[in-house]
């Protein structure tokens, strides 16, 4: 067994999908409409037959509540391996991404966390130096 898909509520499809690809720098693996909606999910170039991400709509009154409680504790709601954090930190801030957390070392590991635009918080995590 194997993750195949994972999920991200977005508050919306189109917003997402510019920030998660021109920013971020996923790629569109498919969009499909589904009446007002898309099924629409990205791969990481690095890992193109790996996990896909779907940008979901936070339609459903949970997922809102949800992203909402999440992000008001400042807790993540995804988190993404990088080869390192410090320069991806200052890669995002040059394309305009706000963090709420800069990098920091927290034992094994370095983290920063960012604002994706659209509701959530993601952690960006990679092996201490």
């Amino acid at each position: 067994m194997r993750i195949g898909v994972t999920s991200v509520f977005v508050d919306d499809q189109d917003k997402a999908l510019a920030f998660y690809v021109d920013v971020l720098g996923f790629q569109l693996e498919d969009k499909v409409p589904l009446g007002e909606y898309f099924w629409l999910t990205l791969v990481s170039p690095a890992d193109v037959e790996g996990t896909q991400l779907l940008l979901e709509p936070d339609q459903h009154p949970a997922a809102k509540a949800y992203k909402t409680a999440l992000s008001a504790d400042g807790i993540p709601v995804m988190s993404f391996a990088v080869d390192d954090v410090e320069a991806e930190y200052r890669r995002l801030l040059d394309r305009g991404v706000v963090f709420t957390q800069a990098p920091l070392a927290t034992g094994p590991v370095v983290t920063a966390v960012c604002d994706d635009t659209c509701g959530n918080l993601l952690q960006l995590v990679s092996p201490a130096p």
